[in-house]
């Protein structure tokens, strides 16, 4: 294994303890809410489903992200630059190559998925094709090439079923006190005050779950720069083509709230929002500090 990933245990440990940590709060908010309305069915299903739909999520998310891209796979033959490129990074940090997708997109992107190192896919737009040089595109499958490395797709897949998760049970207690039945014993003493606490839960836990996951997104994204600028040995290509690729003002036509963490660059173009809370609800770090943290590298 390359030098860069002498961590790897690390990575792993620290992605299986973030995952955890969200299981956790999953359950957390069932049992909130299971005891609120006296419903002990609401703890089991939020416990059960959301086994299941990490499960699931694991083993099709790279199917369901390429469907939503349009993305479809481009042979040697079609491609023999960018093969080589990929092939390269694949041998130099010391991962299986992994398949190659091309989504026709015209703005210049990209992103990574698959359930581990030996099932994974990068697919570019055509548009990252067109608009960067060698060094750029380069610097950018790195980018994404130690995002495989890092274990980063199980994490971020697993986070994003989680928090969708969150939103649908505090939706499914918010209708339960109206609908619901609870009698007047229950809503007495502690009752009452755990029905407080669940109703607050049930606003505040969908914005924490999301606060989380984006900052957990915005992390990786750093981890995933400076390993790839490792990978190359030229940070500058990198920081090049995240400026270029900043600057340009076409759309991803396909990109949605659920898949936007995973491209390389926010394909979310920035829109009139207090900065503070700009950044906050960012699935991406600035495009300013991730320039600068390159650029301040020692290679």
């Amino acid at each position: 294994m390359s030098s860069i990933y002498t961590n790897k245990e690390s990575n792993i440990r620290k992605t299986w303890a973030l995952f955890f940590g969200f299981l956790v709060f999953v359950i957390g908010a069932g049992w909130i809410f299971s005891a609120a309305l006296n419903e002990p069915g609401i703890l089991y299903f939020a416990v059960v489903f959301s086994l299941v739909m990490n499960v699931l999520s694991y083993w099709y998310s790279d199917k369901i992200v390429l469907s939503m891209a349009r993305a479809k796979p481009v042979s040697e033959e079609e491609n023999p630059e960018l093969y080589r490129i990929v092939e390269n990074l694949a041998i130099t940090a010391g991962l299986p190559t992994p398949k190659i997708y091309i989504t026709p997109e015209a703005a210049p992107n990209a992103f990574a998925t698959g359930r581990n190192p030996e099932h994974a896919v990068i697919a570019v737009t055509e548009g990252i094709l067109n608009k960067l040089d060698r060094s750029e595109l380069e610097g950018v499958l790195a980018h994404e090439m130690s995002h495989i490395g890092n274990r980063d797709m199980l994490l971020s897949t697993a986070v994003v079923v989680l928090v969708g998760f969150i939103s649908i049970i505090s939706d499914i207690f918010f209708r339960s006190m109206f609908f619901g039945r609870r009698n007047s014993d229950e809503e007495r003493g502690g009752g009452a005050i755990i029905m407080v606490l669940a109703v607050a839960f049930s606003f505040l836990a969908p914005i924490a779950a999301t606060i989380m996951q984006l900052a957990i997104s915005r992390k990786r994204e750093f981890l995933a720069d400076s390993s790839g600028a490792l990978l190359t040995r030229y940070p500058e290509g990198l920081a090049r083509a995240l400026e270029k690729i900043s600057s340009d003002t076409t759309l991803i036509k396909t990109a949605s709230n659920t898949t936007a963490h995973l491209w390389f660059s926010d394909p979310f173009k920035e829109g009139k929002k207090t900065p503070w809370l700009h950044k906050l609800f960012m699935t991406h770090p600035p495009v300013e500090e991730r320039v600068r943290v390159l650029r301040g590298m020692k290679i």
